[in-house]
């Protein structure tokens, strides 16, 4: 049994609103509902989501990412210097749009020192406390800005997107140490570039967005390790490579053959929740790429995107599978995704949630005790 994040069985970290919470946020939204209200709602909703995680077998707990909307335009645009802007269009996922919302650089990139996802850690870590479980919280990659940049949305600060980067390296190497400083010791980098990367549609895309994609892994490699390098040894940094997850839909396809060997044996992460819920991920080759040590892979072989629960013999078999590419004891088992990385939430029920969550605990027990 693993004392330490990762852990055997993991979450990846967002899980559906309750009723009561998703109400709370639109009557805010709506001006019905003042900010200290709001914020009772979603104290209330933690400690009740914390609570739940212990119960159904969990040893590490996050927020649910209960206070955002989004999983990753809250904290960018929390930034200095970076500011969420309407487009005339979202994201695309398979038959269906997000909210046309996008990525611009209106300054120099900071990261404040009073960026309220501090506030929302040490709340996080208040609500852990005495309960045995470890507090996770998660923040978008750098990749992810740089991804969605679009044309034009720089302005006169950078000459240009490669002229953001060293900027970008120094938020994040200041983001770290301001929640290693709040108590922090397991963070999270969510992550769609790595995914696209390996998808020929999106890098398609991303040269048109003006992106020179030839040697990209090792560009992100590179800025990644620039940030991580130093950080302390008691602060564990995992990445979580998502294909997209919006209202149960997805983005992009691809095995991770393209990226494996810069992704896993390239960069400090500590750890790798990787999706393999389906077709889409390929198969377990790329994991060869992953160094002989303490890194550790999460196989996301439980989907968030649908309620129906997957058969524990069939888990175990893949798990057996993943074993003659990777050793058995740097692999830990996740569910494929978070459950809600929009506030709109995945199409199951909460019921179901945590059906899948007790799965995940459940045959990790069994196959690693």
């Amino acid at each position: 049994m693993t004392v330490n994040p990762p852990f055997r069985a993991d979450i990846v970290g967002s899980f559906l609103r309750p009723a009561a919470l998703a109400e709370a946020r639109a009557r805010h939204a709506a001006g019905d509902l003042s900010d200290d209200a709001l914020r009772a709602a979603e104290d209330a909703a933690v400690v009740d989501l914390v609570a739940q995680q212990a119960e159904n077998g969990l040893r590490v707990a996050s927020d649910g990412e209960f206070r955002r909307s989004w999983w990753h335009f809250d904290f960018f645009g929390l930034l200095d210097g970076v500011e969420i802007v309407e487009l005339d269009h979202g994201i695309q996922f398979q038959g269906v749009q997000t909210r046309p919302r996008g990525i611009e650089i209106s300054g120099p990139i900071r990261f404040p020192a009073d960026h309220p996802f501090l506030a929302h850690y040490r709340a996080l870590q208040d609500d852990v406390a005495g309960t045995g479980l470890t507090p996770k919280f998660t923040i978008p990659a750098p990749t992810v800005l740089d991804f969605r940049l679009e044309p034009g949305h720089i302005d006169a600060t950078y000459d240009g997107r490669d002229a953001i980067t060293d900027d970008l390296v120094t938020a994040y190497r200041d983001a770290l140490a301001a929640f290693y400083d709040a108590g922090a010791r397991y963070l999270q980098f969510d992550d769609t570039a790595w995914a696209y990367l390996c998808s020929d549609v999106e890098l398609a895309k991303a040269r048109d967005r003006g992106i020179d994609t030839d040697g990209i892994a090792e560009r992100y490699a590179t800025l990644l390790n620039r940030i991580l390098d130093g950080k302390p040894d008691d602060l564990v940094v995992t990445t979580h490579v998502c294909r997209g997850n919006f209202r149960s839909t997805w983005i992009s396809s691809g095995g991770y053959e393209p990226v494996a060997e810069q992704l896993l044996g390239n960069t400090a992460y500590d750890g790798y929740f990787l999706e393999y819920d389906s077709e889409r991920a390929g198969g377990f080759e790329p994991l060869r790429f992953l160094p002989a040590g303490d890194k550790v892979v999460e196989l996301g072989l439980i989907t968030t995107k649908t309620g129906e629960l997957e058969d524990a013999d069939a888990i175990r078999r893949r798990i057996d599978e993943a074993s003659a590419f990777a050793p058995l004891d740097q692999l830990a088992l996740s569910p494929q995704c978070g459950f809600a990385s929009t506030e709109e939430g995945n199409t199951l029920t909460e019921d179901q949630q945590w059906a899948k969550i007790r799965s995940v605990v459940e045959i990790a027990d069994a196959v690693w005790g």
